[in-house]
């Protein structure tokens, strides 16, 4: 299988990406709200039962899916064939820590098993073991505690459902921190769960995300399904060395977004007033959109500022954007999904340029490009991530 994340595949869409600063930098470049019709669909999401949590890494919680649904994603999930070449085992993690490291490590780790896992074995290895493949793997954090709460502290964009749904306010017997920890432990000390290989990725067997067939599906444990990308991507050619630095696990687990309601689903109807109160009127002729909600817009409708909800997926971003910008000429649409990091005029600040979440661009010929921050929608290409100097 060829890797969709070869150096062509990155270089093309990277030479529009100067024209994209100047543009960016200069005054009017703007993103849209998302579309939830497509979400709920796509990426959805589970029950996420207190005593049972085996939440869908990098994924949103929605409401509770239908048994119908359910069904109806198995059968997806059951059409897609597991990767027929060899799985090679990842290698075993070499911790180079102090010991405050290694005691936030071992309580990150173990916190994640219980959440996504319950108290089984064989799916806490597994969910440990995915965690140490991203501390390793240049597209994630670099630290065990990293990973586990990374996007956790935004609005949206958690990369495991459970930092920032609600469900840290869980409480767990002794027992099973004690074996959660033991697990833990022997994982940071180099033991490997051979069967899900290098994988980055996992959900449930009852739902079905948008990005599982783009996907190798390696591996099956419980009700889990374990994914890499193609390609050396997918391998531990391009891991790095773990060199510590762990946030404190106290700290990171203490921490609550008001922000964020008991579904981890931020409410995008009741947004500041207050915030807003210096933005101009929206023009009449301003679209209505589903997901999100138009916070500025020109006259013209060349340029809308959008408070959107990354969860919805890269696609509904880039369909909202289109909805935005149906007349012909210059059209930019920018999204934020924090209210108050949406500036009231142009140009864009620097504060509101580094928040950025969406962006969407058309010039006249009709040539477009869309940029997504990659740490918030997990399923956006990572050749359209926005870049960092932004």
């Amino acid at each position: 299988m060829t890797d969709p994340f070869n150096r062509r595949a990155i270089i093309a869409p990277l030479a529009l990406l100067p024209t994209f600063l100047f543009v960016l930098v200069s005054q009017a470049y703007t993103p849209p709200p998302i579309n939830h019709d497509t979400a709920a669909a796509e990426i959805a999401a589970l029950p996420g039962s207190p005593d049972e949590a085996p939440l869908l890494t990098g994924a949103m919680v929605l409401p509770t899916m239908s048994a119908g649904a359910m069904e109806q994603a198995r059968i997806n999930n059951l059409a897609d064939p597991f990767f027929a070449g060899h799985v090679t085992p990842a290698s075993p993690f070499r911790f180079t820590g102090s010991a405050t490291d290694r005691s936030n490590a071992r309580d990150c780790l173990a916190l994640a098993a219980m959440a996504e896992a319950g108290n089984t074995d064989p799916g806490q290895r597994a969910v440990i073991q995915v965690i140490l493949n991203r501390v390793r793997h240049p597209a994630f954090a670099k630290t065990v505690c990293g990973v586990v709460f990374q996007g956790s502290q935004r609005q949206t964009g958690c990369q495991f459902t459970f930092t920032c749904d609600g469900s840290l306010t869980r409480r767990y017997g002794d027992a099973a921190w004690t074996q959660a920890r033991n697990r833990a432990d022997r994982a940071l000390g180099g033991r490997v769960d051979a069967a899900v290989g290098t994988a980055t990725h996992y959900h449930t067997d009852w739902i079905y995300p948008s990005w599982s067939p783009k996907l190798q599906k390696i591996a099956q444990v419980e009700t889990h399904l374990f994914y890499r990308w193609p390609g050396d991507w997918g391998t531990s050619k391009n891991w790095q060395s773990y060199h510590g630095g762990e946030g404190s696990f106290v700290a990171l687990t203490s921490g609550h977004d008001p922000e964020i309601d008991a579904s981890g689903v931020p409410d995008l109807t009741d947004a500041g007033a207050d915030a807003g109160a210096a933005i101009a009127p929206l023009p009449a002729d301003t679209p209505q959109v589903v997901g999100g909600l138009v916070v500025m817009r020109l006259p013209t409708g060349k340029a809308n500022f959008v408070l959107i909800n990354p969860r919805s997926g890269a696609p509904s971003a880039l369909a909202m954007a289109k909805t935005l910008c149906t007349a012909a000429g210059t059209c930019r649409v920018m999204g934020w999904s924090n209210r108050a990091q949406i500036p009231v005029a142009l140009p864009v600040p620097p504060g509101s340029r580094a928040s950025l979440q969406f962006s969407y661009s058309r010039d006249p010929a009709g040539a477009e490009i869309a940029l997504y921050d990659c740490d918030s929608f997990e399923d956006a290409p990572r050749e359209q991530c926005i870049p960092a100097a932004r």
